[in-house]
C-alpha cells in the first residue's frame, strides 16, 4: 500500500490510464477486425473504406505510444498487401 501522497496520486493516474488504454486498444482491434472481415468476404470497397479508418487509428495510437510505430507500419503493410491481392483477383 502506498503511503506518500505522490505514490497515491501515481496509483490514481495508473488506474485512469489503464482504463483509457484498454478502451483505445479495443477500438483499434475492432477496426482491424472490420478490415479483415471485409477481406475474407471479398468486399474490396468495404475493405478499402475500413482500411482508411484503420490507418488513421494505427497512426494515432502509435503516436500516443499505445503500440510501437513499427507494429503500426507492419499492420498497415500486411493489410494493404491483402487488399491489393483481393483487387487483383477481381472478386
Amino acid at each position: 500500500m502506498a503511503h506518500s501522497l505522490s505514490a497515491k496520486k501515481r496509483i490514481r493516474q495508473n488506474v485512469t490510464r489503464r482504463a483509457l488504454n484498454r478502451s483505445r486498444r479495443s477500438t483499434l482491434r475492432t477496426q482491424l477486425r472490420k478490415v479483415r472481415d471485409a477481406i475474407i468476404h471479398h468486399d474490396a470497397a468495404k475493405a478499402e473504406a475500413s482500411m482508411s479508418d484503420a490507418v488513421k487509428l494505427l497512426d494515432r495510437e502509435a503516436d500516443r505510444g499505445l503500440i510501437h510505430r513499427n507494429m503500426a507500419a507492419r499492420l498497415k503493410s500486411r493489410l494493404t498487401r491483402r487488399i491489393n491481392a483481393l483487387k487483383a483477383t477481381g472478386k
